[in-house]
């Protein structure tokens, strides 16, 4: 199975597309912040829960903010995007996000399982999306010697908390 069968649409979506549409939402994104200042303590204030979050993993696991911007054509929402860096067998503990996720991997092999899902492994150049409310089992470095990194883009609910540990 590929990342793409995880999207609500009919038949495999190349995973090619799928790339060009994360980096195209990630132009935009960058587009709007440069267009849009928004002041760090506001950025930090929206990134404080998920990077919370980073501290209930793995050691050497680390949630970098990269920016986080207010969508001026959807009032009520925001595109934050960080980066996820996962140790030699790091992980995040089963999870879910508010809003919508699309991760793109950067580096090594990510695991990952949604809901009742497979578990799949992702590499460098590919993607997956997670619908608002899922169930993140699993998100795990393939690797026990590499590291792994992921770029994640939320589009959420202003003020929303990002990420919720699951018990």
């Amino acid at each position: 199975m590929t990342a793409m069968n995880l999207a609500v649409t009919p038949g495999p979506v190349p995973t090619r597309t799928m790339a060009l549409a994360v980096v195209g939402g990630l132009a935009c994104a960058l587009a709007i912040g440069k267009a849009l200042p928004v002041a760090m303590d506001t950025v930090s204030g929206v990134l404080a829960p998920l990077c919370a979050a980073a501290a209930e993993s793995s050691p050497l696991d680390k949630v970098e903010p990269i920016g986080s911007y207010a969508l001026p054509n959807v009032p009520g929402k925001r595109v934050t995007i960080v980066r996820v860096v996962y140790g030699p067998g790091g992980f995040s503990r089963p999870h879910r996000h508010a809003g919508s996720v699309t991760a793109y991997i950067t580096k090594g092999e990510i695991r990952s399982q949604l809901g009742g899902g497979p578990v799949e492994t992702f590499s460098v150049g590919q993607s997956f999306f997670e619908p608002p409310g899922s169930t993140h089992l699993v998100s795990a470095n393939a690797s026990s010697t590499e590291p792994a990194e992921l770029v994640a883009v939320f589009v959420a609910d202003e003020g929303a908390q990002l990420t919720t540990l699951l018990e």
